[in-house]
């Protein structure tokens, strides 16, 4: 992988990450969303996860986020409101911020394994599809099927949630 592409995507997905909280509009923090997630794609290609890379765009960026702006768009969410930034907090989670950007660049230089290259990975006898499926279906089923029950009653629920009554 080269630097410039990791460098790259993962700058994409930090803009795009800090974009979802700045955003005040809720559909334009959806889309942003959707952007960090075709970044985290590009960086699972980049690690030859090919078919992780395409199950985050399907289904995260794909059908996750249709569903949010399905959402969002039936609920009919309008932009907040303008208010006047609190800079006693604002400048309290900047420090913060910092002290831990500071922190993390203390630790990673002291660590001595954070300065070698990553080995190479040894080549799979299986493909990645028949991995993901065989441990998706035989030992994460009942976590699967309840992940699916959970997402319908939520969609259900937005849906009666905000059903209007006729006057």
């Amino acid at each position: 992988m080269s630097a410039f592409f990791f460098w790259t995507a993962s700058a994409l997905m930090l803009i795009f990450g800090a974009a979802v909280i700045i955003n005040r509009n809720p559909v334009a923090s959806a889309l942003s969303l959707v952007v960090s997630f075709l970044g985290l794609a590009a960086l699972f290609v980049s690690l030859d996860a090919f078919f992780i890379g395409v199950i985050q765009v399907l289904v995260y960026a794909g059908a996750v986020m249709v569903l949010f702006l399905f959402i969002i768009m039936l609920l009919d969410l309008h932009v907040e409101e303008r208010r006047r930034i609190n800079f006693v907090a604002f400048a309290g989670g900047m420090a913060v911020a910092m002290i831990f950007c500071a922190q993390l660049y203390l630790v990673i230089g002291h660590l001595r394994a954070a300065s070698l290259p990553f080995p190479a990975l040894p080549a799979a006898a299986h493909d990645d599809v028949h991995s993901v499926g065989l441990l998706l279906f035989g030992n994460y089923n009942l976590p699967f099927q309840i992940i699916g029950v959970l997402i319908l009653v939520a969609t259900i629920g937005v849906i009666v949630l905000s059903k209007r009554e006729l006057r």
